[in-house]
């Protein structure tokens, strides 16, 4: 099942999509409910609320993110294919280069829920404090039921589902602090969405991940290419930390960011940045100053 948060006339809900994806079906649920996204159904397990007879066109509805407001931090994967880790590590921008430019185990980073953005929203480009703002395509997992120490062997049996973020990241401000957390957590530098979708739904050994900048391709490469497996990041995160219902983990980004270009290629306001995943969707979001993203004055 594939399902859209969304407003309608200012309201919140929550709904499925159509096979031909031009209309939703709503949850029955309260408006209290709907805020939460797709974190509603999460909780709700095997309980998950009845569809009304009502359908909406989704031309008419404006899209949220799917878990509009993570319960916590984000955990995100950095260097998690081996043509990124090897552009990454030439970059200039990895402290921890040194030590290979291939992890011998996950690199795990986070996002501020705050930084989560819709489908359609602007990412905001504010050169009072970054002039180096990059893009980077990835499928994020999203737990449906929480544990410790999970065993890879059964860590599929956690996953709800997933669906497409895109880890905007501040290069110069990644370098000058050493770490990534304040350069991946500004206001609107996480776009998530178009929709979920339920672990049933999507085949990750026929699924890609592909990113173009004004129609470019800049970035592909399947998931089955990644170095570190869901099933490992999911044993390596709940080793020492409980997962909960609702976690979100960004599983890392293909070759072809920014970064690697030469020069590098940031983004700069006007810019389009489509992040396509089969079996989602298409995230597109335009890129904007900050004053601009803030007024709404982006098409």
């Amino acid at each position: 099942m594939k399902i859209a948060a969304y407003h309608l006339d200012g309201k919140p809900g929550l709904g499925s999509l159509s096979a031909d994806g031009n209309s939703l079906s709503p949850f029955d649920l309260s408006g209290s409910a709907a805020e939460r996204g797709v974190l509603t159904l999460v909780d709700a397990g095997a309980g998950r609320p009845g569809l009304t007879s009502e359908k909406l066109p989704l031309s008419a509805v404006k899209l949220r993110a799917p878990v509009p407001r993570p319960r916590r931090n984000i955990f995100c994967v950095g260097k998690n294919y081996y043509e990124h880790a090897h552009e990454f590590a030439s970059s200039g921008f990895d402290s921890g280069a040194a030590s290979g430019a291939v992890p011998d185990a996950p690199i795990i980073f986070s996002k501020v829920p705050d930084c989560v953005s819709a489908a359609g929203d602007p990412i905001p480009v504010d050169p009072r404090v970054s002039d180096a703002i990059d893009y980077e395509a990835e499928l994020a997992v999203i737990i449906g039921r929480g544990g410790r120490g999970i065993a890879k062997a059964r860590a599929m049996e956690h996953v709800w589902g997933y669906t497409i973020v895109n880890d905007i990241t501040a290069r110069d401000l990644q370098g000058r602090h050493k770490q990534w957390l304040i350069g991946k957590s500004q206001d609107g530098f996480c776009p998530m969405g178009p929709v979920a979708v339920t672990a049933d739904e999507l085949d990750l050994s026929k699924t890609w991940v592909r990113c173009h900048v004004n129609g470019e391709l800049r970035q592909e490469a399947p998931v089955s290419a990644l170095i570190f497996d869901i099933p490992t990041l999911i044993e390596t995160l709940s080793a020492g930390i409980t997962l909960y219902p609702g976690d979100i983990i960004a599983t890392g980004t293909p070759a072809g960011v920014g970064i690697g270009f030469e020069p590098p290629r940031y983004l700069r306001a006007g810019d389009r940045v489509s992040v396509d995943i089969d079996g989602i969707g298409r995230l597109e979001n335009p890129v904007a100053t900050y004053q601009e993203a803030l007024r709404g004055a982006v098409a």
